[in-house]
């Protein structure tokens, strides 16, 4: 069988996989797993930034520099995402009542 077809399979059920899994998590649970999810982004960006600075060739400096760009567009995205999200559980602090028109 050729490498190709054996990565292609293992990247098309993992695709599937993560779907699965992904599906099934309630939505109380989507904050914590997006905190989870932009830590382990900046590993992955710490991690093409290691690699395309050790390397020599042109081809591999592109590609490097290319998923620096996206790993960090993905994390500063989920952490807005994940902003957003806990401001819908912050309570509102009630507004003070107006007194303009009160004798005292």
């Amino acid at each position: 069988m050729d490498e190709a077809v054996v990565w292609l399979t293992i990247f098309v059920l993992s695709v599937f996989v993560g779907i699965e899994v992904i599906a099934k998590v309630s939505s109380t649970l989507h904050t914590p797993l997006m905190s989870g999810a932009n830590a382990i982004h900046g590993v992955i960006l710490l991690g093409a930034v290691l690699v395309t600075g050790t390397t020599d060739n042109d081809a591999a400096l592109v590609v490097g520099l290319v998923a620096i760009v996206l790993a960090a567009v993905n994390m500063v995205g989920g952490f807005v995402v994940t902003d957003r999200m806990l401001k819908m559980f912050v309570r509102k602090k009630p507004k003070p009542a107006d007194t303009k028109g009160e004798a005292a």
